[in-house]
């Protein structure tokens, strides 16, 4: 069914409540495994398809049009009706829990599904429900905000998302005007981000406090999924990209202000790389789309069907328009069985880029649409940036198609920007650490620590020609600070992942494509770690691993020159 076509239909929350009642009776009652199993599918089959299908389609609509009052209504609904079903969606999981089939359902699912399950409940208390509705709304409130950017900028109001590929103009004039266009629409917008983020910090430390967490860090762990691995793992993974990837980046970065004939990097220049301009996609959004189908279709059998089913269906919002949220992702709408990717293109590479990274997601959707239950579909983010991020190199032999005589530029500032993303998104979760462990802490306070890490991560950006970055003010561009805590370090860890297919494609495009999609169809059976032991690939928690990867590519990088 096209996109256009899905009907959506509000549910009544008494009749859901009632419905998820009944089912759990049923399964209590259960006298064999295969009712308890029966019962426990069918209550996951109606939460996700006859409920969740209906957030999920209500959510990217109005994505697509903030302005659509209907659906403004609508993800205001679903704020507020979530968390009053999380109480219901609980019990069901206890009961799982408490089954007395509950070997036999281990043994059928594997023990995973159970792991999550343990954590699930460890999130969750009836007291917390008006706190998570505020929660919800304080998310809603910020991407609201960023949604109504109207940035006056050449004759022209422009959306955030829209003003990105100013940024890397070959024109530093216009660098540098689009810097400070947007750096004055935060400074006008700053007290506004300073309030809705202090809101959240409060009410995230109140549910912590209440499900009996010292603070919010260890509840946001739990929510994110994780189930091998703690803070003290990740501290260790941020302290070896700290020591063998911030240099390995500085270098990057000095080779770049010499390129492009400056004597340091500054905010201006920072995503400008090359003279005579960053590699740019040929053509427009339509031709990008094109050459995307092509390269689906020819890159194996397991993408070819998929890329027509996504095409064929309207289940791509690429382009970006006033009233439209800023970012990309990639969501699912299970009663269909499908995918859906939001972008946002605005001429540079990064179209290409989001488009291969949210197919990544998308594939490994569609490739679990049959499986039940959604507990062995359902990965924590780590896991699923792994597929998205690595698919982002497993379409470097297409990229001729989108690049044409740019295409060797491309892979160079593809390879190099993946790694150099590595300490930003590591600064960004040691700031978020920082913050819940002190939460008491002023907006001023927010500044100053992310300045510092400013330091520890990014040494050779100098901001002190834009105030409002220079005094700290650059992670209110960040969305996931506000709305997904502790997701960030995810793409840094799947990336770390994603360079050792990198690695393994330019020795054996096929062995390396076949473990990809081992690693997609495995989805949510396996933990993080048990998963890349699996797929061969060492633990990014050790900081010699780390060191490997930098090595890697500073001799490919060498090779090339």
């Amino acid at each position: 069914m096209k996109f256009s076509q899905m009907k959506y239909q509000r549910p009544e929350l008494s009749q859901v409540q009632s419905n998820v009642q009944m089912l759990l009776s049923k399964f209590k009652a259960a006298t064999t495994a295969q009712d308890a199993m029966d019962c426990y599918i069918a209550y996951d089959e109606y939460l996700n398809k006859e409920v969740a299908q209906f957030s999920s389609l209500s959510y990217i609509r109005y994505s697509i049009d903030t302005n659509d009052q209907f659906y403004k209504d609508e993800v205001d609904f679903w704020d507020e009706t979530w968390p009053v079903l999380e109480e219901d969606t609980k019990a069901f999981t206890s009961a799982l829990l408490a089954s007395p089939f509950r070997k036999d359902l281990e043994a059928a699912w594997g023990p995973v599904m159970f792991i999550n399950a343990e954590i699930e409940l460890k999130t969750f208390k009836p007291e917390i429900v008006e706190d998570l509705q505020v929660e919800n709304a304080l998310c809603t409130e910020h991407d609201d905000l960023k949604a109504s950017a109207q940035i006056p900028f050449e004759g022209e109001m422009k959306t955030l998302a829209q003003m990105g590929a100013y940024h890397e103009n070959p024109d530093p004039n216009v660098r540098r005007s689009a810097r400070d266009a947007v750096a004055g629409w935060y400074q006008e917008n700053g007290d506004k981000l300073d309030e809705i983020f202090d809101k959240m910090v409060k009410v995230r430390t109140k549910i912590a406090k209440t499900l009996g967490y010292d603070n919010f860090v260890e509840l946001g762990y739990y929510r994110m999924g994780r189930n091998c691995y703690g803070a003290e793992d990740v501290a260790k993974f941020r302290q070896g990209l700290a020591e063998h990837i911030v240099p390995l980046v500085s270098r990057f970065k000095a080779e770049q202000a010499k390129r492009i004939g400056v004597d340091k990097i500054t905010l201006y220049d920072n995503f400008f790389s090359y003279p005579d301009g960053n590699p740019q996609p040929k053509g427009t959004p339509d031709d990008i789309m094109a050459h995307g189908r092509k390269m689906y279709k020819e890159m194996s059998p397991d993408t070819a069907d998929f890329i027509d089913v996504l095409m064929d269906n309207e289940l791509f919002d690429v382009l970006a328009r006033t009233g439209k949220q800023g970012g990309g992702y990639c969501s699912y709408l299970p009663a269909y069985g499908m995918p859906f990717i939001f972008a946002n293109f605005d001429g540079t590479a990064g179209d290409v880029d989001v488009l291969t990274h949210e197919v990544g997601h998308a594939l490994a959707g569609y490739e679990a649409r049959n499986t039940k239950p959604s507990g062995l579909v359902d990965t924590p983010q780590d896991i699923s940036e792994i597929h998205s991020m690595a698919m982002e190199f497993f379409a470097w032999p297409w990229m001729e198609g989108f690049f044409g005589d740019q295409t060797e530029k491309y892979y160079d500032s593809h390879l190099s920007g993946s790694v150099t993303f590595f300490p930003y998104g590591a600064m960004v979760d040691e700031f978020q650490h920082w913050i819940y462990e002190n939460h008491t802490a002023s907006s001023a306070d927010r500044h100053a620590h992310w300045a510092k890490m400013e330091q520890k991560y990014r040494p050779y950006l100098d901001q002190s020609e834009v105030p409002f970055y220079q005094d700290g003010r650059w992670w209110q561009n960040q969305l996931h600070i506000y709305v997904v805590p502790f997701y960030y370090i995810d793409y840094v860890l799947a990336g770390v992942v994603a360079l050792s297919f990198w690695a393994e494609n330019q020795r054996d495009p096929k062995a390396a494509w076949d473990k990809y999609m081992k690693l997609l169809r495995t989805a949510g059976t396996k933990t993080f770690l048990d998963l890349i032991k699996e797929a061969g690939v060492p633990t990014p928690f050790e900081p010699a691993n780390i060191k490997s990867v930098a090595d890697a590519v500073t001799a490919w990088l060498d090779n090339r020159k």
